[in-house]
């Protein structure tokens, strides 16, 4: 799995990076089903969180969320994401 994290009109510190790295391994159990997960966040008024994951057969999913704090910000993204994935993982599984 490919994560690409990047930040918009502000530095991600080092604290907010391992902070966002113990969340994304929550979802680590699909790490085998994920080519890539491609995050991004802005800060303008508050914060914006936005993750893109594509999935090895060809599916593309996309999340957003929005808080005045980034910490906030990431574990709704996290959360919904994590919710998102599950449902594409059982949509998968009932192809079969």
């Amino acid at each position: 799995m490919n994560i690409d994290i990047k930040a918009v009109h502000f530095t991600l510190k080092d604290d907010a990076k391992d902070y966002l790295n113990r969340k994304i391994a929550r979802i680590h159990n699909a790490e085998n089903m994920i080519v890539d997960l491609l995050l991004t966040f802005t800060k303008d008024r508050d914060f914006a969180a936005e993750a893109t994951v594509n999935f090895r057969w060809g599916v593309s999913i996309h999340v957003k969320e929005t808080d005045f704090d980034l910490n906030p910000a990431i574990d709704k993204l996290i959360d919904k994401l994590d919710a998102k994935i599950i449902k594409e993982k059982e949509k998968a599984a009932e192809k079969r």
